[in-house]
């Protein structure tokens, strides 16, 4: 015991080492004689733990494979209890032996309730395979990776025995169509990307390619020019256009590169994979972006253009584009005319070109005009058929009374179908000779038959202008005879119009009342003291011929009456009480301000014409 203290003494302060507590545990055990005090057994379980404290978990240890029991294979690292790993572990059990060294990973010093240690061959070998990884990773070396499925993607590929991922951008500098083909394949590769936490590996064949095709890609670069005619493999389609493979570098044909024609994606022109020619447009030597063309290869299409094609000339072509205005026909690729919707029919009103023509359509046209500098063609329809506006003259000669249908309203007037496709207008003032008509609805709604008389055709704008009054014969004629100037008359309220009234006389002809011709004095609200409908004695105080007006007076008209009627007259409509001469008395002094504003006047222009 004494050896054992000294033994003790030499190893230091042995109160931080590690002790075994189950051993310290079953003191009875080994000292069933009581030989040792709880101390002396304490520094003894101590000496005896110390040889052990050099393992720690999870690091990777050498042991002796002991036996196989079972499932199980028992293996001695060389510490106080033995471990067990699964045969499954094992790559061939049937080469497990006794004695065979192996490499384990120490997962927990105690990992059972009979003491024994956890220990994992699988987790061992799999930090070897992942230290190789990263040496591999931090070399950059080139390794081999044999293709073992696909996946969303991409590839997955084993390299030193483990899992790893191949994108399916980093197979190849140019795009895979088919990732079937690389399975059971063995790859050269460079790890890119290494995830510690996942230890999850991305690995690319791509990256050698390119280090392989760098001189040559350098090469192509250098020698580059705008013009230069080359040779390349269709390697992707997209909508906007296509990229090329040149040898290693890329090229782009813009989508309106691709043929003089209209196209609507660049798959109607190349294929995927297809060897062609391009030219060089354009190229940036820093950014390495190359701009190629095809349509270049060939001559421009408008260079003859007036070598193949006249004006009145009659052509076929497809309708590829519609717009408001019109229809765009190709008559060869590179070259498109437009139908205008103006030149589509000689009589019918288009609103828009799909009334007469469709997309994708074969049509027949003539060239109206060609612009060689804009490159535009003009084309025509219409002119496929005798214009029919000169027959119209014939069969609708100005004066001639017809009966058409009424197709449409505006504020200015009336449009009236006489045939189909021949539409005529009456003006709103055209409608009636004597109604003051705000709308044509007042008088007519669509669909309604009116009479009608030609009173005009242009032929050069396609306009018929149409008259409905004219059906009747001028009736101011007679109205000069029965409203002259002082004639009494009774009219009736059909309108409050702005600073008077509307009134209809006897012969159904419209007059208009001035405010201050109801009343010397303003009216507060003239549509309540002057209701619609009601009937009024008025006097005639001027009648327009050429304007077609006649404005007549409620005051003028009581003139000669009797005070009592003014007093009536007066009281009915809510007015200032005024006495008959006081009513003229105003009347009288407005009209004399007047004349003199009128001699003042014409005795000014004299003197200006003399200055």
């Amino acid at each position: 015991m004494s050896e054992l203290k000294n033994e003790t003494n030499q190893t230091g302060a042995m109160s931080s080492k590690i002790i075994d507590q189950k051993l310290l545990s079953q003191k009875n055990l080994y000292d069933m004689e009581g030989n040792y005090s709880d101390e002396e057994y304490r520094q003894f379980a101590e000496l005896l733990t110390k040889d052990f404290t050099d393992y720690k978990e999870g690091e990777i240890v050498k042991g002796t494979i002991v036996e196989v029991q079972g499932d199980r294979v028992i293996i001695d690292i060389g510490f106080k209890a033995e471990g067990s790993v699964p045969v499954s572990e094992f790559d061939d059990p049937s080469q497990i032996a006794p004695g065979q060294q192996v490499e384990v990973l120490l997962e927990k010093v105690e990992g059972t309730a009979e003491g024994e240690i956890v220990l994992s061959k699988k987790l061992a070998d799999f930090q070897r395979i992942w230290e190789k990884v990263v040496n591999a990773y931090d070399k950059q070396e080139i390794i081999q990776a044999k293709i073992l499925k696909r996946i969303k993607g991409g590839l997955v590929a084993e390299i030193f025995g483990m899992e790893s991922f191949l994108p399916g951008s980093q197979i190849d500098i140019k795009p895979i169509r088919d990732f079937d083909a690389f399975i059971g394949k063995t790859l050269d590769v460079k790890i890119v990307k290494l995830n510690h936490a996942q230890k999850n590996v991305v690995v690319s064949h791509k990256v050698l390619i390119e280090e392989e095709i760098k001189d040559q890609r350098e090469a192509i670069l250098n020698s580059l020019e705008k013009g230069q005619v080359l040779q390349g493999t269709v390697k992707a389609i997209t909508d906007f256009g296509v990229f090329v493979d040149l040898g290693g570098v890329d090229g782009l044909i813009h989508i309106t590169d691709l043929s003089w024609g209209r196209i609507n994606h660049p798959s109607e022109v190349v294929k995927l994979d297809e060897v062609i020619n391009c030219v060089v447009l354009d190229f940036d030597q820093e950014k390495k972006r190359i701009s190629l063309g095809i349509k270049q290869l060939q001559e421009h299409p408008w260079k003859n253009i007036d070598q193949k094609y006249a004006i009145n000339q009659r052509v076929t072509g497809k309708v590829v584009s519609l717009t408001e205005y019109g229809a765009f026909v190709e008559i060869e690729k590179g070259i498109e005319g437009l139908i205008h919707i103006s030149e589509m029919s000689w009589t019918e009103h288009i609103k828009h070109p799909s009334q007469k023509v469709s997309l994708g359509q074969v049509v027949e046209a003539v060239i109206l005009s060609i612009d060689k500098e804009e490159k535009k063609i003009s084309l025509g329809l219409k002119q496929l058929e005798p214009d029919p506006w000169g027959e119209l003259l014939k069969k609708y000669p100005e004066g001639s009374r017809h009966t058409g249908i009424v197709r449409n309203l505006t504020n200015f007037g009336v449009f009236v179908e006489l045939e189909p496709g021949v539409d005529g207008l009456i003006h709103i003032s055209d409608l009636s000779w004597t109604k003051k008509i705000r709308h044509p609805a007042e008088i007519v709604k669509k669909g309604d038959k009116i009479e009608v008389v030609v009173l005009n055709i242009d032929v050069e704008q396609r306009k018929i202008s149409l008259g409905h009054k004219q059906l009747e014969e001028n009736p101011w004629d007679r109205f000069e005879r029965e409203y002259k100037v002082g004639t009494e008359v009774t009219g009736k309220i059909i309108r409050h119009v702005d600073k008077g009234l509307l009134v209809e006389l006897p012969l159904k002809v419209d007059g208009f009342v001035p405010a201050n011709q109801l009343s010397p004095t303003p009216i507060k609200n003239i549509k309540q003291a002057f209701p619609e409908g009601e009937e009024l004695t008025l006097k005639v105080i001027e009648f327009d011929k050429e304007n077609k007006k006649i404005t007549l007076s409620a005051i003028e008209a009581l003139r000669d009456k009797e005070q009592k009627l003014v007093e009536d007259y007066l009281a009915k409509h809510k007015l200032e009480k005024v006495t008959i001469g006081d009513l003229f008395k105003e009347k009288e002094q407005q009209k004399a301000k007047a004349q003199k504003s009128k001699q003042d006047k014409e005795k000014s222009e004299p003197k200006k014409s003399e200055e």
